[in-house]
């Protein structure tokens, strides 16, 4: 997916912008990008990879060079970002997250009006920032041009953009992500995540509404363009992208996991299928909240069988090769034999989409002697790649195992069952279960439903977005 960062402030920003944009980290795994500007120095710009290495080690050299009282900085799965513009409106840098599902259709469209070219990667696809600042360039302001992008923009798109003066930022038209503002008493900021501007002594004075816009400058922030309170907020932004510490619209991320296991635990309790097993557990990192949650509200007692080692193979950068990937994330996890040895364990993961990874750890706890091994997930069963952001996006809806199992069992026919599917008290929803026990060799399995999830979030549940479990739109 993403994150982005920024701040004005009357003192040279680049440390906040570093640290803030580090603190993004687990949203990406590509390409990390800075851009500022001073008067001495004009606009300065780094992107480096971090598929090998941390945002931190590849930007340390550069923050001591750069200056700047404005800066941007951005974590991205996608494109090299912030990219730099020039058109009618003024030279000024761009970033954005989110995914342009018509990219190519823009692109033909703007070709055709007679824009000259795109900056493109060298695998010919467009970069997403040079698609964007073509669009807004079609309007006569950056208001007018953002809210113009947007609307032609098929997908999710939240985007910042700086001058060398102000910062222009803009939540998706849906508000699927989040954007929010943080004051110190030298300037303010933006961010992604709440938690990043905390540490660096900004607080919250202000989130965006679905598809608001607002300028930053030192002296405070101006919406440009009023939001709206409808919104379709990303749930598994709570479930599993989230760091901890982080708010959105309110809602605090561990908050929400740990009530979340309270609810699948009472759940189980009242249909009769809280298991008897030794210890509750969660897969790490996302799953250990909701675990936690589950073993206070059932009185199992919580425990951690295994440890994922990753001071150096931490999430947010990993080898492109894939055959290493799947080595490193077998050597990751190290057990600890007194927990999994002769015991019946209950796992709770944040959610199931292939199941390969879910396979090889229940195949790691057997060779490491579990008796049984319960699972439940945290989210209700996935059913359609995500059309919105990057999560669970795929060639083929078939790679999703619940679908897997839908299609084997019905056909093309069998999409028309998906909500008897996801209902466990269901001739359908038991075989779903069933059958994935059967291919992941679990004990028992169990998902949490629709209403759980909204419940445990604790917002309406028309302003959330649920498209991967009923492609609800």
């Amino acid at each position: 997916m993403g994150g982005f960062f920024g701040a004005v402030s009357s003192n040279d920003c680049i440390q906040d912008v570093f640290f803030g944009t580090d603190y993004h980290s687990h949203l990406g795994t590509r390409r990390g990008g800075m851009t500022s500007y001073s008067p001495e120095l004009g606009f300065q710009r780094n992107i480096h990879s971090i598929e090998n290495s941390p945002f931190r080690t590849k930007f340390e050299k550069d923050i001591d060079q750069m200056r700047g009282n404005i800066c941007i900085g951005c974590i991205s799965d996608t494109d090299p970002q912030p990219i730099m513009v020039r058109s009618k409106l003024g030279l000024y840098a761009v970033c954005s997250i989110g995914i342009i599902n018509n990219a190519e259709e823009l692109s033909n469209e703007l070709l055709e009006k007679g824009c000259a070219n795109f900056e493109t990667m060298s695998s010919g696809n467009i970069n997403s920032g040079g698609l964007i600042g073509a669009l807004i360039a079609q309007k006569d302001s950056f208001v007018e041009g953002i809210r113009y992008a947007q609307d032609k923009i098929k997908g999710t798109m939240s985007l910042v953009l700086m001058t060398k003066d102000e910062i222009f930022c803009a939540r998706d038209k849906y508000g699927r992500l989040p954007i929010l503002i943080g004051e110190r008493s030298d300037g303010y900021c933006f961010s992604f995540e709440s938690f990043a501007y905390q540490k660096l002594g900004y607080s919250t004075c202000y989130e965006l509404k679905a598809g608001e816009i607002v300028k930053i400058t030192k002296d405070g922030y101006e919406i440009l363009y009023k939001g709206s309170d409808d919104m379709k907020i990303c749930t598994f932004l709570w479930t599993y992208y989230g760091y901890p510490n982080a708010c959105y619209e309110g809602v605090n991320v561990e908050a929400m996991r740990a009530r979340n296991g309270e609810i699948m635990a009472e759940t189980d309790i009242k249909n009769g299928k809280l298991p008897d097993v030794d210890y509750v557990c969660g897969v790490p990192d996302s799953g250990i909240p909701h675990a936690i949650g589950y073993a206070n509200k059932s009185g199992i007692p919580f425990a951690r069988p295994f440890i994922k080692y990753t001071p150096t193979w931490p999430r947010s950068f990993m080898p492109s090769n894939q055959s290493m990937r799947n080595k490193v994330a077998k050597m990751k996890l190290i057990p600890v034999h007194e927990l999994i040895n002769g015991k019946k364990l209950l796992f709770v993961d944040d959610s199931i989409v292939r199941g390969t990874q879910m396979r090889e750890t229940v195949e790691f706890l057997y060779e490491n002697g579990a008796k049984e091994i319960h699972m439940r997930s945290a989210c209700p069963p996935i059913m359609y790649g995500c059309k919105y952001l990057n999560f669970s996006r795929s060639t083929s809806e078939l790679e999703l195992i619940a679908r897997q199992i839908i299609d084997e069992n019905e056909g093309a026919e069998g999409v028309k069952y998906i909500q008897e599917y996801s209902d466990s008290s269901t001739k359908r929803g038991k075989l779903l279960r069933d059958e994935i026990c059967r291919r992941l060799k679990l004990t028992s399995l169990e998902f949490q439903s629709l209403s759980g999830t909204v419940r445990a979030v604790g917002k309406p549940e028309c302003q959330l977005c649920s498209y991967c479990w009923n492609g609800r739109e």
